[in-house]
């Protein structure tokens, strides 16, 4: 298992060189802000939503200090956009009074604030501070229990199990590559089986589309031929989200 689990992450590395948080950021704290909002949301959405947040509340104590009705309505697409603003409200006012109004770079830190757990942490940690971790969202749980890498639907052992398996310097780009996987190909009802990459690989084949040419037609996002969910890609990364590979 350990060995295919390995191989797997050297296959998807091999297919999505270029796998990134799919969340637009310029700094730890719009990170921070815009993993908070994608909780039951797209990332393109909250792409769609930071920039005017961010041209209003640059700063934890600009957000720490906005009119909640106001915030509200700026994030009401991303949706549950009541309870969201809540969070980043407290925060905000939890890094402006107790972080010097700085992003702290540690998970026990990053926890304590108000709607951060462990997956949204791992996801600055290991973007914004270059600390590996490994990020376990609704894709990342589906497809290592269909690899068989765990069986383990709560989150934190899903973490630690995978943990386990891998280096610690391979967490943060391997959960993005699973994630990139699980968008565009291995989807949660009809998984594009016939045209996956790592077929031979995964003990799960056949549960989806295995026809190739069906297949192809379930593919997202750049391998269907559509553009990736990033609006603004930052400034150390060239190009568009992703080179134009098609529906091939």
């Amino acid at each position: 298992m350990v060995r295919r689990a390995r191989r797997i992450n050297r296959e998807l590395a091999e297919v999505y060189p270029y796998a990134h948080p799919e969340l637009d950021f310029r700094n730890p704290f719009e990170l921070l802000v815009a993993t908070v909002l994608s909780a039951q949301t797209t990332d393109l959405r909250v792409n769609q939503t930071t920039p005017a947040l961010f041209a209003a509340y640059p700063t934890p104590e600009d957000m720490a200090a906005a009119v909640p009705e106001k915030l509200e309505e700026i994030i009401r697409p991303t949706g549950f956009f009541r309870a969201k603003a809540r969070s980043l409200m407290g925060l905000s006012a939890a890094l402006r009074d107790d972080f010097g109004g700085e992003v702290p770079g540690r998970l026990e830190d990053l926890v304590k604030l108000p709607g951060v757990g462990r997956k949204t942490a791992n996801v600055v940690l290991g973007n914004a501070f270059g600390v590996p971790g490994i990020t376990v969202d609704t894709h990342f749980g589906r497809l290592v229990r269909r690899w068989k890498w765990t069986e383990q639907e709560d989150p934190e052992k899903v973490e630690a199990e995978v943990a386990a398996i891998f280096p610690k310097s391979e967490w943060t780009m391997l959960s993005h590559r699973v994630v990139f996987h699980g968008r565009r190909i291995c989807h949660s009802r009809k998984p594009a089986c016939g045209a996956c990459p790592i077929a031979p690989l995964c003990p799960s084949y056949g549960e989806g589309e295995t026809d190739p040419e069906k297949a192809k037609k379930l593919l997202k996002y750049e391998m269907g031929g559509y553009p990736g969910q990033r609006l603004s890609p930052p400034p150390d990364y060239p190009g568009s989200p992703a080179p134009p590979l098609g529906a091939g």
